[in-house]
């Protein structure tokens, strides 16, 4: 089974996705933003949920809009998934400030589905706002082109509250939405295309429905471009890469025992929460059973690292679990409380390369 050798550390002083936008907004200033971005009059940010680098970047033939862009990898966030990415994208801070470090997330002693905001008994979900409190982009108000059916989710309420929200239900409409948004010389547009992410999750990325994707976010790119204008410049990023598990990379969690309570996080990134008293068992136990498999961090090494970010914030250390397993290899981790989720043919979350780097590719307008 193929391992990667060494975990990629998010570069949250540098280029990563943490900071493109407050890059863009001029409040950061960088160097390492392309070409096309400079001088332009519009930008549009455009981010395709799931589209790591090497997905952008292994087809040239096959992707001759993404491959004709200007750009480099950067890095996105830990755990490298789209519930903490998205909210570091838009708030311009690292998990380890905003508190939204996972796709399942305890929050006041619940595990809280970041994505749905649900509880995982049922019952009522936090408030936004006390869960992620920092606002977006830098508190402007910025147009944001998104599915009309995030309009009142509790995770758009949480990572994009105070933007102004325009559904798209078809992709052209996106486009159309960009192309109104930079004639009205917006200086910077918001859209967002999870199309990559969805197929890659249903079907993992061996197969024909994993690269007839690929093209038709291609064909998106270059419709945008051709949709706005010379002095407009179209940016891709995205929140995270892929790694196929199949049905077989699922395992689970039997060789811990009782020392877990319970489970939070992604199958790539998974937070063990532990008995009461059981912490430095459930670590040595962990390691034990896993360390060929994944990377072990107890929580201080986790923290102390800065994977999720520096400075983490009370509500952070209080929602990491006792033990993370990041795999190294294709494989992820069951949490017993949410056994749909062994469903997903590709996963995401962990430090793997394939995982971690994403493009951050940008061109000017054709129209």
């Amino acid at each position: 089974m193929e391992t990667a050798a060494e975990p990629v550390h998010p570069d949250y002083a540098g280029p990563n996705v943490s900071n493109v936008a407050a890059a863009l907004l001029g409040a950061r200033p960088v160097d390492w933003l392309p070409g096309p971005v400079h001088g332009a009059r519009t930008v549009v940010l455009l981010l395709v949920d799931g589209l790591g680098w090497d997905a952008a970047t292994a087809r040239p033939e096959a992707l001759p809009e993404l491959a004709a862009l200007e750009g480099r990898a950067i890095t996105t966030v830990a755990p490298s998934t789209t519930a903490s990415a998205l909210t570091s994208v838009t708030t311009g801070l690292p998990p380890s400030q905003h508190g939204v470090i996972g796709y399942r997330v305890l929050v006041d002693g619940e595990v809280l589905n970041i994505l749905s905001w649900r509880t995982a008994n049922s019952r009522r979900a936090p408030e936004p706002f006390t869960v992620q409190r920092h606002p977006p982009f830098l508190g402007r108000s910025v147009p944001v082109v998104t599915k009309a059916e995030f309009a009142s989710t509790g995770f758009t309420e949480a990572h994009l509250r105070g933007t102004r929200f325009l559904g798209w239900r078809a992709v052209s409409s996106l486009v159309e939405r960009c192309r109104q948004l930079a004639a009205a010389g917006e200086p910077l547009v918001y859209a967002y295309y999870d199309g990559v992410d969805a197929v890659a999750h249903a079907h993992g990325l061996h197969d024909g429905f994993y690269e007839a994707e690929l093209r038709a976010a291609d064909r998106l790119v270059g419709d945008l471009r051709d949709a706005l204008p010379e002095d407009a410049a179209l940016v891709v990023i995205a929140d995270h890469g892929q790694v196929h598990v199949g049905p077989e990379g699922w395992l689970g969690l039997q060789p811990l025992g009782d020392l877990v309570e319970r489970c939070s996080g992604d199958g790539r990134f998974r937070y063990l929460h532990a008995a009461k008293g059981r912490g430095p068992a459930l670590l040595e136990a962990a390691t034990g059973s896993f360390a060929d498999q994944a990377w072990v961090f107890g929580r201080e090494q986790l923290l102390d690292e800065a994977w999720l970010g520096p400075a983490a914030s009370p509500a952070t250390r209080r929602r990491v679990g006792d033990v993370v397993l990041a795999p190294r290899a294709p494989v992820a981790f069951i949490d017993p409380a949410l056994l749909r989720e062994t469903g997903l043919i590709s996963a995401h979350g962990s430090l793997t390369a394939a995982e971690m780097l994403v493009p951050l590719l940008a061109g000017r307008g054709r129209a």
